[in-house]
């Protein structure tokens, strides 16, 4: 006979792969350790291989755990919707969406907005990390529903929902103080695509350049422009009044256009289908207005 998991030792491998413990897993789901500890073994002999190894002081999941990890993912989000439907609950079903800090400011909203019309009693967890990191906690399944920025002509995931130009920017005074080079950047911290793509062409058109400032902030990078520290790329989207497009005033070379992708998670849930079709049609609608964008 196949093996019938246990909801409540699922929701502890969930809970600890997403809190990297689980000792806080414990924490969190008002248990011993010791019981979580029995869960995960009961766990190991129903599948018939291993599911975590040790590494340092915390368990890391096997290749096999990790496939199990996807699964118990979406059977707990089955059984919370399931729940939820039947009114036998009074916790509530959960999301969690990712996007760039470039589309908090009216993407986000109009999303959630939008979900929550159709899902009243639905948590929506939204993390805004940087962006390289997006795509893998929706590979590991730490996210349900994302869009991310993605290089032109990069390996295909997800799917593409349309191209913007990236653009050189700074406020207007800064025009006026920039002598000469070496060019000034305000830059995002390592890795980014939009730092890649500044230096890359900067280099290939052979001009000096200098790193005024780094952050891993878009309002820090809006500041740090407003005050006139230096350059920044970006794309259009979002950009403040008071800062404008410069790359033919100071004769920058020309820059690539980069992807907006939608991602979801493998094995996800109704919910986050549903989440993505909404995140889709916001993205679009707010995105495809921008200067240059242009839809697949």
């Amino acid at each position: 006979m196949n093996p019938t998991f246990d909801i409540d030792a699922l929701r502890a491998v969930v809970a600890g792969t997403d809190l990297g413990s689980f000792a806080r897993a414990a924490i969190q789901l008002g248990r011993s350790q010791s019981a979580i500890s029995m869960q995960l073994k009961k766990l190991e002999q129903q599948a018939g291989t291993p599911l975590f190894v040790r590494k340092g002081r915390g368990l890391v999941p096997t290749e096999a755990g990790e496939a199990f990890v996807a699964y118990a993912r979406r059977i707990v989000a089955l059984n919370d919707e399931a729940a939820l439907a039947l009114g036998s609950t009074t916790t509530t079903a959960a999301v969690r969406l990712g996007l760039p800090q470039d589309f908090f400011d009216d993407v986000m909203p109009a999303t959630l907005k939008a979900f929550a019309g159709a899902h009243e009693n639905v948590h929506v967890e939204v993390r805004a990390g940087e962006n390289h990191n997006l795509a893998e906690e929706v590979r590991a399944g730490r996210l349900d529903v994302a869009i991310a920025f993605f290089k032109s002509g990069a390996p295909d995931e997800g799917e593409l929902l349309c191209d913007m130009p990236m653009q050189w920017l700074a406020c207007e005074a800064f025009l006026e103080t920039l002598t000469g080079s070496p060019v000034p950047l305000v830059l995002f911290n390592h890795p980014c695509l939009f730092r890649q793509a500044a230096l890359s062409a900067l280099e290939q058109g052979e001009m000096r350049w200098r790193a005024a400032l780094t952050t891993p902030s878009l309002p820090g990078i809006w500041a740090a422009l407003r005050s006139g520290l230096g350059v920044g790329v970006r794309t259009d989207h979002g950009r403040p009044q008071d800062i404008a497009c410069v790359g033919r005033s100071l004769k920058l070379p020309v820059l690539p256009a980069i992807e907006v992708r939608l991602l979801l998670a493998p094995n996800a849930s109704p919910l986050a289908h549903d989440l993505s079709k909404v995140l889709r049609q916001e993205t679009l609608a707010r995105v495809g207005g921008v200067s240059g964008a242009t839809a697949p």
